[in-house]
């Protein structure tokens, strides 16, 4: 989703998916899935790429485990510097579901006072029938938020419109707000592994008190009750953004990375 924005090209060497892209001018490279024991050839290719380019290497979002990996088959090549507004915040799914513990009062009173402004509220399933109606919610926020005059915002857009537009092909799960017969939130994710799902995008009209705490809600109790865990992704530095994701109290961080090669003594 995020293909155009950051300009992602890829590639597959040694059972290992290679991951290339440019933000802000800068290019960098994510960590390779595949197996461990590949690492060393892969990380000698990726450099010898950087070499080939003229530019200085530079891996992001590298979690703690593969940190350790890079150690071990590369020791002392490399540095690592933590990345806060990286961190994945992860939940517990029953958290979520049920709300429940005088921590969550104020998400339960916000979600009580919604359904009290709007009773007639529909939750419903995000289909192809509505992608165009969430593309539609996308824009009114943005045009709300000035997303064209903030970088991060525009990529974002562009990424949200483009996995909406692939919504069937990428098999994603989603779920819409409805109320008066519009689209006033959505909401999409998938599957991680067997006990925890990702939630990619949530968006809401923004003058619509509550209506966050309402479609998270609904999208697990719909959608991923029967998982263990919820991971809710980074929250890029943005303050409100790590207060909201702060306030539904995660079970752990995962932590990420940024990796560039140490300068020779």
């Amino acid at each position: 989703m995020w293909r155009k924005a950051y300009g992602i090209e890829w590639t597959i060497e040694h059972d290992s998916l290679c991951i290339k892209a440019t933000n802000s001018g800068r290019t960098y490279v994510l960590p390779p899935f595949g197996p461990d024991r590949a690492c060393e050839q892969v990380l000698g290719l990726m450099l010898d790429y950087f070499g080939q380019q003229g530019l200085p290497f530079y891996m992001r979002a590298v979690p703690r485990r593969f940190v350790n990996v890079i150690e071990e088959c590369m020791p002392g090549r490399f540095m690592f510097k933590e990345q806060r507004d990286s961190f994945d915040y992860v939940y517990n799914v029953q958290d979520l579901c049920t709300l429940k513990g005088r921590k969550y009062s104020r998400k339960r009173n916000h979600i009580q006072n919604f359904k009290q402004a709007h009773c007639d509220y529909m939750y419903m399933p995000l289909t192809e029938a509505l992608v165009q109606d969430c593309i539609d919610n996308e824009l009114e926020w943005c045009e709300k938020r000035n997303c064209d005059e903030v970088l991060d915002l525009r990529c974002e857009k562009f990424a949200i419109i483009e996995a909406l537009l692939k919504f069937s092909y990428l098999e994603l799960s989603g779920g819409v707000i409805m109320i008066g017969g519009k689209v006033e939130a959505f909401t999409f994710g998938e599957a991680l592994n067997e006990d925890t799902a990702v939630i990619h995008v949530e968006k809401g009209n923004p003058d619509i008190n509550g209506i966050y705490a309402v479609i998270n809600q609904e999208y697990c109790v719909n959608n991923w009750e029967s998982m263990q865990y919820i991971n809710r992704e980074e929250d890029m530095g943005i303050e409100g953004l790590r207060k909201a994701k702060e306030s539904y109290y995660p079970v752990t961080l995962i932590e990420k990375y940024d990796v560039a090669v140490k300068a020779r003594e």
